[in-house]
């Protein structure tokens, strides 16, 4: 359990040193593209990296709280990363509506509001399916304890940066 709250925070540390909150604060930039090294290149760069540096924290949370025997890590963090990967294309769509909502703060009509809450669901929704589908691959390289521990820290983790992103993000009506 210390392990777990001691990379809680480590990961809390990482997610608030240049998070959402000051991309979704920023007025909108007048140009669309970014010229190389502008600001809001520089804050893509950062944004990437961020989510470098999550990606790694999350293995290492796992690989602290999840015991593995050696043939167990020979076949689990094989499966893992490929599962990291098409998690990955998630959170892109994701980061993608966080950076059109901090774009478009201040100027979002009641449609565009619509749209990026159905959106950001069907993100919610593709996540789980994600889950649902590794669950039986995850089973067949992991004993049943052990697969549900990897989703027990997996949710948590994700949980972690939920809140973590949206307690930074400014409520949609406050525009007004």
């Amino acid at each position: 359990m210390k392990k777990i709250i001691l990379a809680v925070l480590a990961f809390a540390g990482v997610s608030g040193f240049g998070g959402p909150r000051t991309v979704a604060q920023d007025p909108p930039s007048q140009s669309t593209a970014a010229a190389p090294g502008s600001n809001e290149a520089f804050t893509n760069q950062q944004f990437a990296l961020l989510l470098k540096d999550i990606r790694s924290i999350k293995k290492q949370v796992i690989a602290a709280n999840l015991t593995l025997t050696d043939s167990e890590a020979t076949k689990f963090w094989p499966v893992y990363e490929q599962y990291s990967a098409d998690f990955a294309k998630i959170n892109d769509t994701r980061a993608a509506l966080v950076k059109e909502y901090s774009e478009e703060y201040g100027t979002q009509t009641d449609e565009q509001a619509d749209s990026l809450v159905r959106r950001w669901l069907d993100v919610d929704i593709a996540a789980a399916q994600l889950r649902q589908k590794y669950v039986p691959i995850f089973r067949k390289v992991l004993p049943g304890k052990k697969a549900a521990t990897f989703f027990q820290l997996d949710r948590r983790i994700s949980a972690m940066i939920d809140v973590q992103l949206t307690s930074q993000l400014p409520l949609m009506q406050s525009q007004d």
